[in-house]
């Protein structure tokens, strides 16, 4: 008989891209009110790997990550993604800036051995979740370190990221031995 278990608890992450440092702000104090208390926001860092949202979020948009404490429950990546897009619209209408998309709010997750961001749009490698969203394994933790796979976005390769995903990494894997 086959024994179904259910899943470990996962870090959320939400990666935000800006169009100043104000839209940051202002998403994260809107984040922290709908998911929870913020353990760990990384440093700011300019995206310039593409110029794909360019024409919503402006020429020079900037890139952060929040986690929040508490862990949650993966099956629920789906849901999360959904709520994030409506909280994106709305902040679209609260922070004063003529750019339609001032401020760009995308969950995932961070397993032990992995990092899974939820989409909207789908492709070879990404698998449906339900609720019209697909998630992805942009990352995997593998002795000690962060690796990459083809499709993995340009932006996720960087150390800096990688850095800051091992200190959520490291404190899940805390929050799973309590």
């Amino acid at each position: 008989m086959w024994t179904l278990k259910k899943p470990a608890g996962a870090k959320l992450i939400i990666g935000l891209l800006g169009c100043d440092k104000n839209a940051l702000d202002t998403a994260v104090e809107a984040i922290t009110k709908k998911f929870g208390k913020v353990d760990f926001i990384s440093d700011i860092w300019p995206f310039e790997q593409t110029g794909y949202y360019a024409k919503e979020t402006g020429q020079n948009i900037l890139r952060q990550f929040v986690s929040i404490e508490k862990p949650v429950c993966p099956g629920r990546l789906a849901k999360i993604k959904h709520q994030t897009n409506r909280l994106e619209r709305k902040l679209a209408g609260k922070i004063k800036t003529n750019l339609p998309r001032p401020v760009n709010i995308d969950p995932g997750l961070i397993e032990s051995s992995k990092l899974v961001l939820a989409s909207t749009k789908d492709y070879s490698h990404r698998i449906y979740i339900g609720k019209k969203i697909r998630a992805e394994t942009t990352l995997i933790y593998d002795k000690g370190q962060w690796k990459t796979f083809d499709y993995t976005y340009p932006d996720y390769r960087q150390k800096c990221y990688h850095d800051f995903f091992s200190r959520v990494r490291n404190k899940l894997v805390q929050q799973l031995r309590e």
